[in-house]
């Protein structure tokens, strides 16, 4: 069986509780390496007209807004974002779930804060209905390195597929000289430029 590449024409991007708060909670990796790869992939969808779906949970509390910055790159997906009164699994929102069925992708590139709670339990509900999902592990965190590590392997363990940003973007990526190449370049310069 040939494996068909996660691209814009079939794929959706989940962005899932990247808020201000949250990312407090995380521990596992540098907050401003998360945040610049989550920008990373934010970028990359915009340029390559990728759909993207963006939901919060309980904006009200500590856990705070989005990033500033997704409302920057997605001012209409922003304002369209699923906000979660509480529920854990994002997928189990009927409003998130019907977001990501009107991008008509059946196909997710998933990232979240924190991975423990907020990616796994979509990942794992998306995939046992039928989605293929990548989830970008380094745009994404958990508690703890450890905890991280156990929700990296419960993923893998269900089959699912765990990248990284700078992995994803050269996915999304036919040929760098045409089509979304050329779009996603300067991303990934730039995301080279501040790791350097």
């Amino acid at each position: 069986m040939s494996y068909e590449r996660f691209n814009a024409k079939n794929t959706a991007m989940l962005l899932i509780d990247h808020q201000v708060g949250t990312i407090n909670w995380m521990h596992s990796a540098p907050h401003d390496e998360v945040k610049r790869n989550t920008l990373a992939l934010a970028k990359a969808a915009k340029a390559a007209g990728m759909k993207v779906v963006l939901t919060s949970s309980m904006e009200d509390q500590p856990q705070g807004p989005l990033f500033p910055e997704l409302e920057e790159i997605f001012p209409e997906e922003f304002a369209a974002r699923i906000k979660r009164a509480g529920i854990v699994d994002a997928f189990d929102d009927p409003n998130f779930k019907a977001a990501i069925e009107n991008t008509g992708k059946k196909k997710l590139i998933m990232a979240g804060l924190l991975t423990e709670v907020c990616v796994v339990y979509p990942a794992l509900n998306a995939t046992n209905e039928g989605y293929e999902v990548q989830v970008v592990a380094d745009a994404s965190g958990s508690a703890t390195p450890a905890s991280d590590s156990y929700a990296l392997d419960r993923l893998r363990q269900a089959n699912i597929n765990v990248v990284s940003t700078v992995q994803i973007l050269s996915e999304m990526v036919d040929n760098w000289a045409e089509g979304a190449g050329p779009k996603i370049m300067p991303v990934l310069g730039e995301l080279y430029a501040e790791l350097s």
